[in-house]
């Protein structure tokens, strides 16, 4: 048992716009059963937090609530039942369980052991906050949910934030055809080092992504949902998919209506991957490899400093993000 300390960390007391984040001390419990306590370095950060913070996600916030799921950090110690983790461990957090009970936005925070990774040498603590998520999400839905193959061609949606950035590379490791839409061409150049063959700006229909990728898609990955799922259905190949992996456009996803090639369409969330031991294992060394060959590297987009929480929280609704993902820095 060790003695509970008071750290800094982020909640919020109502639901609203980044001005209702205040940082705040709060006491450290020890960890329970399966759960250890670490040191918090850098933490990713999620469009989804912007989601919880509003109170439209998937889970309502228990108020007052914590934020982040996705981190780097040092173990501190560990609570009864959990093998493999040792204080002192340079370790990886990755979105494994709900903010409401494991949030990590803070100084220090008490995790899963299960939502536990190695640090991958090599990776500073902005780097290692940014790997896991994104690579996971996009290992899930094109080696996992689909089977992406050399030579198949990939349609990316809203390609510049992390998980389409990630897409890219996996694209690019797999000699894969991949076209990244985007809103304007402002971060054409860094989409294209990411894997993209080819950028298209704005809303191009379904002729003007089939004659980008030389032939029907293999499989669409959408971040937008809504309407515009009818076009990219109407891109695909003949046996093609189209995997929605998130709702930017704030509206419903209709099935589409007749008239075109069979075609799979599903949802996908990442806990596909991080709630499945086996499946993880699977997509931890698939990562690792691509770390190892140089073909796959976390996408750092901007770093914030603990005090910002609230800019960096308004800096994940911009619409010019860059590519990669924001990071807030606690030490």
């Amino acid at each position: 048992m060790t003695t509970r300390s008071t750290v800094r960390a982020v909640r919020f007391h109502e639901t609203g716009g980044p001005e209702v984040l205040r940082i705040e001390d709060v006491e450290v419990r020890d960890p329970g059963p399966g759960e250890v306590r670490i040191r918090v370095h850098a933490v990713g950060l999620n469009r989804s937090e912007v989601n919880f913070r509003r109170g439209t996600y998937l889970v309502d916030p228990v108020l007052p609530a914590g934020l982040g799921t996705e981190c780097s950090g040092t173990v501190l110690d560990t609570g009864p039942g959990v093998d493999g983790w040792q204080p002192g461990d340079e370790v990886c957090v990755i979105p494994a369980s709900s903010p409401n009970e494991h949030p990590v936005y803070a100084e220090q925070a008490v995790v899963p052991a299960r939502a536990l990774l190695p640090r991958p040498p090599g990776l500073d603590d902005t780097g290692a906050a940014a790997l896991w998520m994104p690579l996971l999400t996009v290992w899930g839905m094109t080696r996992h949910a689909a089977r992406l193959r050399e030579g198949d061609r990939l349609v990316v949606t809203a390609a510049a934030n992390s998980i389409g950035a990630a897409a890219l590379q996996v694209a690019r490791h797999l000699g894969v055809r991949a076209v990244a839409v985007v809103a304007d061409d402002r971060h054409a150049t860094a989409l294209r080092e990411a894997g993209a063959t080819q950028v298209l700006t704005g809303v191009p229909g379904s002729d003007d992504l089939r004659a980008a990728l030389g032939g029907g898609a293999d499989l669409v990955l959408d971040a937008e949902g809504g309407p515009g799922v009818e076009r990219l259905v109407r891109a695909c190949a003949p046996g093609g998919a189209v995997i929605v992996h998130g709702g930017l456009s704030g509206q419903p996803t209709p099935l589409p209506a007749a008239g075109y090639a069979p075609v799979w369409l599903r949802r996908f969330h990442v806990r596909e991957v991080s709630g499945e031991p086996d499946v993880l294992a699977r997509a931890e060394a698939f990562v690792r490899a691509g770390l190892a060959a140089g073909t796959l590297t976390p996408l750092v987009d901007r770093i914030f400093e603990l005090d910002d929480v609230a800019a960096a929280h308004d800096y994940l609704e911009a619409p010019d993000r860059a590519p990669g993902k924001p990071v807030l820095r606690i030490r």
